[in-house]
């Protein structure tokens, strides 16, 4: 019987042989009787594992599922303060370049930031709690002045609505009712300070890590592709911090615009609706009209001929800003097609409400480069 043999190559290229090694081939391979009996077929291939995978998949995409249920409102506190990082950040830019520091250049930004909403909460907050007891004064007149109606009187006198208001008054579910609305409305209150301060906490954190954030995410691309996706993701930051900082000069404009024509109508409150003006104006398709309605709603109080003037005003300021002011603004961060944004903002609005026509328009723009510069001149090489 020969000795096996096996080549083995040395480091000059020359092959040697070497006697009596042979690598242990399976008894079950040479033709003899395994010990241990003869190997089934693999189970990767049974309808048992199959299945099993198959159930394993489903249960994951369920956890999934509701992990991103349970967590969504911390998802979007997320995603909104990494927005406004991102926004921010040319502003920094701006002030590093002028020789400040990063540090120095984020604590001027959020001074600015925390001012803005110092002045919103001192002009709205006083003028709101003014209008509200005013209101509680003169309500004995106001329902002096519905009795003194004659339809009024007469429906009182055929359904009894006087004295089914009395007993609501007198009874205890008034009294109820009033206090679990106050708690509700103090809860929402406590809500919604929370978490505003989450966002300014995570935005001071994004701002002052965007850069290593930036670098991880590109790390994480392969080598061969980092530089090109570099080049888009920062045009996409480019263009998301130049819609953000449009967006607010938009705001400002007409803020003081608004300001300075209501002050000059005679409107009361003149600051207060200015700033509730220019913070609606944020939000893309409905929010100007949410803020002209409101100031129009206050000049409408003060007499019917402010009250139309508002209206007129505003229907006019609106048409300048559509076409003179934010295509002046945006041409250098933003171009969006005007179906295109109409679109994003109502489906970003229909799945995240304002948040959601917030960001649109800027995920618009992300993705129209993306088909711009990637899947259409891929296309086109086929």
């Amino acid at each position: 019987m020969t000795n096996p043999t096996q080549e083995h190559a040395q480091p000059d290229g020359r092959a040697v042989r070497v006697e009596g090694f042979a690598p242990r081939v399976p008894a079950a391979r040479r033709g003899e009787k395994a010990p241990f009996g003869k190997p089934g077929r693999p189970v990767s291939g049974s309808p048992f594992m199959f299945g099993f995978t198959a159930a394993l998949g489903v249960l994951s995409a369920w956890l999934l599922v509701q992990a991103l249920t349970v967590t969504a409102s911390a998802l979007i506190l997320i995603v909104v303060s990494l927005f406004l990082a991102v926004g921010l950040n040319p502003a920094v830019r701006r002030l590093e370049e002028r020789g400040l520091r990063r540090g120095a250049a984020i604590g001027m930004v959020f001074a600015a930031v925390i001012g803005f909403f110092v002045l919103f909460g001192v002009a709205v907050v006083p003028a709101l709690s003014q209008q509200t007891g005013q209101f509680v004064e003169q309500l004995p007149a106001y329902i002096e002045q519905l009795l003194a109606n004659p339809g009024v009187r007469e429906l009182d006198q055929r359904f009894g609505l006087l004295q089914r208001v009395q007993d609501y008054l007198l009874s205890g579910n008034m009294g109820t009712q009033v206090f679990s609305g106050l708690l509700g409305a103090a809860g929402v209150v406590v809500s919604v300070l929370f978490s505003a301060l989450t966002v300014l906490i995570l935005t001071l954190y994004f701002l002052a890590s965007l850069r290593s954030i930036t670098g991880l995410g590109y790390r994480l691309v392969p080598k061969s592709r980092r530089e090109r996706v570099r080049l888009l993701g920062d045009e996409v930051l480019r263009r998301v911090g130049g819609y953000v900082a449009g967006n607010l000069i938009i705001s400002l404009i007409a803020g003081v615009t608004s300001f300075l024509f209501l002050s000059i109508a005679g409107v009361p409150y003149a600051l207060p609706l200015a700033i509730i003006v220019a913070v609606t104006d944020l939000v893309p398709l409905i929010g100007a009209a949410i803020g002209a309605g409101v100031a129009s709603i206050v000049g409408f109080f003060v007499s019917m001929p402010v009250g139309i003037a508002c209206l007129v005003f505003f229907i006019a300021y609106q048409q300048v800003e559509n076409y003179l002011i934010a295509p002046r603004v945006m041409k250098t961060s933003v171009d969006v097609p005007a179906a295109a944004t109409i679109v994003a903002a109502l489906i970003g609005g229909a799945l995240l409400g304002i948040v959601g026509a917030l960001l649109a328009i800027p995920v618009a723009a992300a993705i129209q480069l993306i088909l711009a510069e990637v899947v259409l001149p891929r296309q086109e090489s086929h």
